[in-house]
């Protein structure tokens, strides 16, 4: 799979969403960062907003849900929507069976760990999944800065995912920049949220552009399968 790049819009001007989306046509997926001020320490979208920015632009949703309950409340937002809806593994009381309902919904299942969450526990369960989010800094806030610690976890990830020869794709989201795509790309990373490096740019999509082409050419060369 290619690189993919996903801004997140937690940066962009909250009034004017639809135009802030159409100054990034260029990405893969418009990442939506949905907190719900009890599982993080603030609070943005609900799928009202959702509802109301996936009529407003083609291209596809990535929802991010920082919220308590997920299990109850992730399957509404691929009704919102959304093409794809992560969901906190800290959050979710059954992450098998609520990846599954996503999945039954006509969503991708994605489900997110915190810095200091090990992937090993879940290794299992990989394969119910679409996508992997490795958060690379604490949730809850933009703009932090980069978390290097997540390195080896996202190494760590990759040989798993390789191991299992699964499709699913490893996100990372957190301080993501042209300072810091390369290292996560090298680790095994193939989707990359970035929120304030792509709306502090003077032309937001030339920087999805320039991450792409920095992530592409820090991606380490796959190895020939041999029968």
């Amino acid at each position: 799979m290619g690189v993919q790049i996903t801004p997140s819009i937690l940066n962009a001007d909250f009034a004017n969403l639809g135009a802030e989306v159409a100054r990034i046509s260029g990405a893969d997926m418009v990442h939506v960062d949905v907190m719900d001020n009890h599982f993080v320490p603030n609070l943005t979208f609900g799928p009202t907003m959702v509802e109301a920015l996936a009529r407003s632009t083609d291209l596809p949703l990535d929802a991010h849900l920082m919220i308590a309950d997920a299990d109850r409340h992730a399957p509404t937002y691929v009704e919102a929507g959304c093409a794809s809806v992560t969901f906190h593994v800290e959050a979710a009381a059954a992450p098998v069976r609520l990846a599954r309902e996503i999945r039954a919904a006509g969503g991708r299942a994605s489900m997110a760990l915190k810095p200091a969450t090990p992937i090993e526990p879940y290794a299992d369960m990989l394969g119910e999944l679409d996508m992997l989010l490795l958060m690379t800094v604490e949730p809850g806030f933009g703009g932090q800065k980069f978390l290097d610690l997540v390195l080896p976890k996202i190494r760590r990830t990759r040989a798993l995912l390789d191991a299992l020869g699964v499709e699913t794709w490893l996100q990372v989201d957190g301080g993501v920049s042209l300072e810091t795509i390369e290292r996560c790309a090298e680790a095994g990373a193939d989707v990359f949220v970035a929120g304030s490096a792509v709306y502090s740019a003077d032309d937001p999509d030339a920087m999805v552009t320039a991450l792409r082409d920095a992530a592409a050419a820090a991606r380490p060369p796959t190895t020939p399968q041999h029968g």
